[in-house]
């Protein structure tokens, strides 16, 4: 019987446009929790999709048409160097508000941060969004290796698409990270949690000590918002400085930190 209320939980959340392609294993973990937590299905199905929202759906736009950006892919060079290509990048990233409030200081963040380690050999992307938009700016070769991990099933798609365009070897996988890291990664030069940090631990607080206890890269990019999605940005950096020095003291850490008019980062070497 909560075997069935579960699934009767996931497929009402998931016939919503909104939440329809997130990974169905996310869905049935959060639901497992407001089920035993609510006094009815219609309750646990309500505050899963708040959860859902708070999460991962807010930050995209509601309107994505990813089969107009596989044609306008094909108009466009394979070369991330190319004007036309890296336009066309920064059209689709303003669909992401992750993305979006990179952009204006997009020229400036790789370069800045990771451009000591040009070409970069490969990269690890956690909680990835439609950062794979970004490889024009960042300090790669035609070898480096992306891998991406979301939980949106038809950005996956539409980002291998992508990477397949610009003849990179690597791929973006559908996962749900409360299960931990996959098993089965390669190792990385370099790994990205860009903005991801607050949206883990809306899920579970102790979600990034694992992840980080259990990642395998020689560098990590960890950074966070400035601002939220409303435009406040009162406290964050002070808050979110606190945050990262707690993680980096617990493990020996020493980082260098990077102050943007968008975001916060700290680049460790490990």
């Amino acid at each position: 019987m909560a075997d069935d209320m579960l699934e009767a939980l996931v497929q009402a959340v998931q016939a919503k446009p909104s939440y329809s392609q997130i990974d169905p294993d996310l869905v049935r973990w959060l639901g497992q929790q407001e089920i035993s937590r609510r006094r009815s299905l219609k309750e646990a199905i309500k505050h899963t999709r708040a959860r859902l929202h708070q999460v991962a759906s807010a930050y995209q736009d509601s309107n994505l048409d990813y089969s107009l950006w596989e044609a306008a892919l094909q108009d466009q060079s394979h070369d991330l160097t190319n004007p036309g290509l890296q336009a066309v990048c920064k059209q689709m990233m303003r669909q992401h508000a992750s993305t979006r409030e990179r952009l204006p200081i997009l020229e400036e963040f790789f370069s800045q941060i990771l451009g000591a380690f040009t070409p970069l050999q490969s990269i690890l992307d956690i909680g990835c969004g439609m950062n794979a938009l970004a490889l024009p700016w960042m300090p790669v070769n035609a070898q480096t290796r992306y891998i991406g991990l979301d939980i949106f099933a038809d950005m996956a798609m539409f980002l291998n698409v992508f990477l397949n365009h610009v003849q990179n070897p690597g791929e973006v996988r559908v996962y749900n990270l409360v299960n931990g890291l996959p098993l089965n990664l390669p190792s990385t030069q370099v790994a990205l949690l860009l903005k991801t940090v607050p949206c883990l631990e809306q899920l579970d607080r102790k979600m990034t000590s694992r992840l980080l206890d259990s990642l395998h890269a020689e560098i990590l990019l960890v950074s966070y918002p400035l601002h939220s999605l409303g435009g406040r940005s009162k406290g964050m950096l002070a808050n979110y400085e606190k945050h990262f020095s707690e993680l980096a003291d617990s493990r020996g850490w020493q980082a260098k930190e990077f102050v943007f008019s968008t975001e916060l980062a700290y680049l460790i070497e490990l």
